[in-house]
């Protein structure tokens, strides 16, 4: 469905609420005592779900302001009648609470995750409903912000901070007894999904059925039918008989991103109360030998960085077109990959990766400090958004953390290096099937993946520096001149190695930066490219790379493309050089 927020999980019964909401700054947060939720002072409009600082939201103000409000009246549709009206927002930065018609209805924090309200008490059917949203930020450094600046000014590789509403908004209007959330994992070697469903006001009920459909390309694959008497429950399930084995002949992958549709349907007796369409890849990803499998195969990853940034919307893709359009860019450059960087991609773009098969490192947005609180923070939203993206057939590598940020101190500091490992350990006990890189970049604690960030600018020199395996992995020295591999009390483990960040090659100019000098033409770009890339693909025990990066981002002026997506070398010569 088109537009449609939540693509792995679909009902019919929604309203789109992006648009035109009323806006106001509130810097002395005063909103709560005077209010507004009451009486709302409707300073001016903003496009929902642009923030203020972007020109998209129609006011473009990129001063940081600590306290925002947003409203938005609303009148039900017919079809709302004797259903629940649960109030999703995909994303908000940082913290958020509602009210509608002036009750409060509940809050979140966490910029990256998803969050629901169920508003059903506090509506008023066939009249005009008012939601109100009190948004608080900080430039704390102990919350989760990715590359979003806080000195108040561009600096380094940080970026004009994100406020407010910067994802989806929207209703839905479903029955009390409903599918909540289904998890579904694939398993290629024994031919078979299994199914976790948890149900929503199913406690008592012992006439409720949960009809399963499993489809490819219109052929019906398997059916499946099952009592509904639990909030949880699991199913294993293999292929039909006489389909001649569609699991095993329809696997994704990059060159086949094939996809098995689901529909769930549940029933009350004989009336049908729920209806939920979604997709699935049957997809192995595993480590086995120093080597990274897909499907049992082994993969090669040619994969470049993209922080998912536009010009006058900043972090919020401008439209569904745009998402199309950086993937099929990026495929047309010769990458089978792409490493989300900082970011917690809208998912929308994750569905066009399923879709046209773009292999993706989902990687947390990192904080810049080390407490308690910073750990609780980190922890909590990265485990929703694990969750979240659970069922994404393109995520084949989860990315905690990157470069130490956030763990400055992980190199000797027996804390910081806890922490690591119980992240990896609690993203292990959700998704026990995808690689876990702890730390990427160097200082790794426990990983699946060893990898290495270096921005050397002569292939000969980066050749020299990594044809010994040894001298990579050994924890005696430093791999690149300044740091370490692994942090102290750790040692290589046979991991897979990729080169996860090189090149960051900039063309001239005055008011930008790339890594190392700027090149003054195509060719002087070519030709070190085609240098650094070339000596990456010619050592034997490297299982990939990811070039720095797809587009321009602000000042930092070093993407294949400008930031409004405009070519800076012709794409097939990208191309020829990863695939050459």
């Amino acid at each position: 469905m088109k537009n449609y927020p939540r693509p792995q999980f679909v009902r019919s019964q929604w309203l789109d609420l992006n648009g035109e909401w009323d806006f106001s700054f509130d810097d002395v947060k005063a909103g709560v005592a005077e209010r507004y939720m009451d009486d709302f002072p409707a300073a001016q409009k903003i496009n929902v779900p642009f923030t203020y600082e972007t020109g998209a939201s129609g006011i473009g103000d990129e001063k940081f302001h600590p306290q925002i409000w947003y409203r938005r009246k609303v009148t039900l549709t017919p079809e709302a009648e004797g259903k629940q009206t649960i109030l999703h927002f995909e994303g908000v930065d940082y913290k958020a609470a509602c009210w509608v018609n002036g009750s409060f209805a509940g809050e979140h924090e966490g910029a990256y995750s998803r969050f629901s309200f169920d508003i059903t008490s506090l509506l008023r059917q066939g009249a005009e409903n008012e939601i109100v949203l009190k948004v608080e930020d900080s430039d704390s450094c102990l919350q989760p912000r990715g590359k979003q600046r806080w000195a108040g000014r561009n600096h380094d590789s940080f970026y004009v901070q994100t406020t407010g509403i910067w994802k989806s908004v929207w209703l839905e209007h479903v029955h009390e007894t409903r599918l909540d959330m289904v998890k579904m994992t694939p398993d290629i070697d024994r031919q078979m999904i299994r199914f976790d469903f948890r149900f929503n006001g199913t406690t008592n009920k012992k006439d409720l059925r949960l009809e399963t459909e499993i489809t490819f390309k219109g052929e019906m694959v398997r059916k499946l039918s099952l009592s509904a008497d639990r909030a949880w429950l699991t199913v294993e399930t293999g292929m039909m008989s006489g389909i001649n084995g569609p699991w095993l002949q329809n696997l994704w992958s990059p060159g086949n991103p094939n996809l098995f549709d689901v529909e769930f349907v549940l029933y009350e007796g004989e009336r049908e109360i729920d209806r939920v369409g979604s997709y699935f890849g049957m997809r192995k990803i595993s480590v086995r030998d120093g080597q990274i499998l897909l499907n049992n195969i082994p993969l090669y990853q040619r994969l470049i960085l993209d922080q998912g940034y536009w010009t006058e919307s900043h972090l919020t893709p401008p439209s569904e077109e745009a998402l199309i359009q950086d993937i099929e860019a990026i495929a047309e450059m010769g990458y089978n990959g792409l490493r989300k960087h900082m970011k917690i991609e809208d998912a929308r773009f994750l569905y066009w990766c399923d879709v046209k098969g773009m292999l993706v490192w989902s990687e947390m947005a990192a904080a810049y400090e080390y407490n308690d609180e910073a750990v609780e923070r980190f922890t909590k939203e990265w485990l929703e958004v694990v969750r979240q993206q659970y069922n994404h057939p393109c995520i084949i590598t989860w990315v905690p953390f990157n470069e130490s940020w956030g763990i400055q101190n992980i190199i000797h500091d027996v804390t910081q290096q806890n922490f690591t490992e119980s992240i990896y350990h609690l993203t292990k006990s959700i998704d026990p099937n995808r690689p876990v890189i702890t730390n990427d970049g160097w200082e790794h604690t426990v990983s699946d993946i060893l990898t290495l960030h270096d921005y050397v600018e002569r292939g000969e020199d980066l050749y020299e520096r990594y044809k010994d395996k040894d001298s990579v992995t050994g924890s005696s020295g430093t791999y690149n001149e300044w740091k370490f591999a692994f942090a102290h009390g750790y040692s290589y483990k046979g991991q897979p190695i990729i080169i996860s960040e090189f090149g960051g090659i900039a063309f001239r100019s005055e008011h930008g930066w790339g890594y190392g000098n700027q090149v003054d033409n195509e060719e002087a770009f070519l030709e070190r490219f085609s240098s650094i890339t070339g000596a990456i693909k010619a050592i034997p025990f490297i299982s990939g790379y990811c070039y720095t990066q797809i587009t321009d981002v602000q000042h930092e002026v070093n993407g294949l493309l400008t930031e409004d997506r405009k070519p800076k070398v012709a794409l097939e010569k990208i191309r020829a050089v990863n695939l050459g």
